[in-house]
């Protein structure tokens, strides 16, 4: 079975925090849910510590962790492969990222027509 285009990639920036994070909390999980202020950034938790609900959608997998988004979000960015970027700023109340100067920034872009030829499958919670 041929490796498939992955709906969800880190950059560089996001991978040293999602290392920084997984040191210091063990395995994560990231969320997506597309509300406002919060929502719309993506939320990092100890994995296992945000329930999903059977309309969350697993994207696949970001750096070894479960990445979950939204029904109505998934829907609306599935032609996209998010691009999720840590930047300087302070995250999410509840996201562990808000405590190391840092932010998880969600980016997107199109797939090619070969990518979305090949793009993974999803998996509903």
């Amino acid at each position: 079975m041929p490796d498939h285009t992955p709906r969800v990639v880190a950059t560089d920036e996001a991978r040293q925090l999602i290392d920084t994070l997984r040191a210091k909390h063990g395995p994560l999980m990231f969320h997506q849910s597309g509300g406002c202020c919060d929502g719309s950034s993506p939320m990092c938790y100890p994995q296992g510590e945000f329930m999903v609900g059977g309309s969350d959608v697993l994207l696949g997998d970001l750096e070894g962790c479960p990445f979950w988004i939204g029904e109505d979000q998934f829907a609306y960015w599935e032609h996209t492969q998010l691009v999720i970027d840590a930047v300087p700023g302070r995250g999410g109340a509840f996201s562990l990222d808000s405590a190391e100067g840092k932010r998880f920034l969600l980016r997107s872009r199109l797939y090619s027509d070969d990518e979305w030829a090949n793009v993974g499958p999803v998996t509903k919670g």
